[in-house]
């Protein structure tokens, strides 16, 4: 017997993964610079290690994540290529990174301290990479406390000082000015590392970046979202093709005569006969309740209206009189976003309609109740 369907479901395509690194890949090594691709927040909702896995067979050659937990997820999984993992609490033990071989971003002296003391405690040497506040004005270390920052570092026992690096804040707007600024200072704050005898790599680039300034690649690139798919810049599509479906079907369908109220407050009422397909999934498997009275489907080889209030369970989707080609039967796939290849609704779609963007999409899929569904898999091995 073959294995029920879901009824609803995260769909992941590793081959477009593949397919997107490759091209982030192939544009830092025309600058002779490695890509690291970030796989934090669980590969933004498409599954940490199976995103490195695909990643790494596509010319990632580094990972990055946010935390401790999430570079161990990586290597429990397998994954022994290098990681950075760069946020951390005050009381975090960075020990169980260190021991595991993963390298970690240090903001100020404080930092320095925890991780030199994490060395210690597991008999090895750390690899820092060093953060200096460009002028995002998050984390990082702010220019006058940079040079104190890497004399510390440069001296501290167990430390290895592997990189320094920055965030943009503008890299969506190529030709912004604030880039030059924040370059400017990021070249200064490399000229203090060299002073002070460290020769670290450097990384800058985002996924806008990688795609639009070569001349930001220096060492490493940092492509987040544009891995999955999703354009960084408005308007622009670079060949990307996004890895995640959200997906359920057509349970029951039922004739429903003109002048009936549909779903909680009756927001909807039919204006004629039509029938109506019930869709098992409602906001407690991703599907934003605000999006009621906006939403579409794809439905039967069409874009089709949800009509009535987004519930947490289910939404109700009008065929209309549902005759000849194109009829909707039970057990239909409804497409909530996709590529868009077939013109359902995409992610970056949603992203409009909600005021947000396409990041909080994608990574706000990690549902209790969505079945994610992985396509492509490969053995890391048929990479190397």
């Amino acid at each position: 017997m073959s294995p029920p369907t879901p009824r609803a479901e995260v769909v992941v395509d590793l081959d477009a993964v593949r397919h997107n690194v490759a091209i982030l890949s192939g544009s830092a090594a025309a600058s002779g610079a490695a890509t690291m691709v970030v796989v934090k927040a669980d590969g933004y909702g498409h599954g940490a290690v199976d995103v490195a896995t695909a990643a790494l067979q596509s010319g990632a050659s580094w990972l990055g994540v946010c935390s401790v937990a999430e570079s161990l997820q990586l290597r429990d999984g397998g994954i022994d290529a290098p990681v950075l993992a760069w946020l951390h609490a005050p009381t975090e033990d960075l020990a169980p990174a260190v021991a595991a071989g993963v390298d970690v971003g240090i903001y100020s002296r404080s930092q320095l301290a925890a991780a030199s003391a994490a060395a210690v405690a597991t008999g090895r040497t750390v690899r820092v990479h060093l953060k200096i506040d460009t002028g995002l004005s998050r984390g990082g270390a702010m220019p006058a406390e940079w040079e104190a920052l890497v004399r510390s570092a440069a001296a501290a026992h167990g430390v290895e000082v592997a990189a320094v690096w920055s965030h943009l804040a503008h890299a969506d707007d190529p030709g912004h000015p604030v880039i030059e600024r924040q370059l400017e200072r990021f070249a200064r704050a490399y000229d203090i590392a060299l002073a002070a005898g460290l020769r670290p790599l450097r990384h800058l680039a985002n996924s806008a970046a990688t795609l639009t300034r070569p001349d930001l690649h220096f060492d490493i690139v940092r492509p987040g979202i544009a891995v999955y798919g999703l354009s960084p810049v408005d308007g622009e599509g670079y060949g990307l093709r996004p890895a995640m479906t959200l997906r359920s079907q057509v349970a029951l369908l039922k004739r429903v005569p003109p002048g009936e109220g549909v779903s909680y407050g009756h927001e909807w009422t039919t204006d004629r006969e039509t029938i109506l397909a019930l869709v098992p999934a409602g906001y407690a498997d991703g599907i934003p309740r605000v999006l009621t009275g906006r939403l579409q489907v794809w439905l039967a080889g069409r874009q089709r209206p949800v009509v009535g209030r987004v519930s947490m369970d289910q939404v109700m989707v009008d065929c209309g009189s549902n005759s000849g080609p194109g009829a909707v039967a039970e057990g239909d796939e409804v497409v909530f976003f996709g590529p868009g290849d077939r013109g359902e609704p995409t992610a970056a779609q949603w992203a409009q309609m909600l005021g947000t963007i396409h990041y909080e999409v994608v990574a706000g899929m990690v549902r209790p109740r969505l079945t994610r569904t992985v396509l492509g898999r490969r053995p890391l091995a048929a990479a190397r």
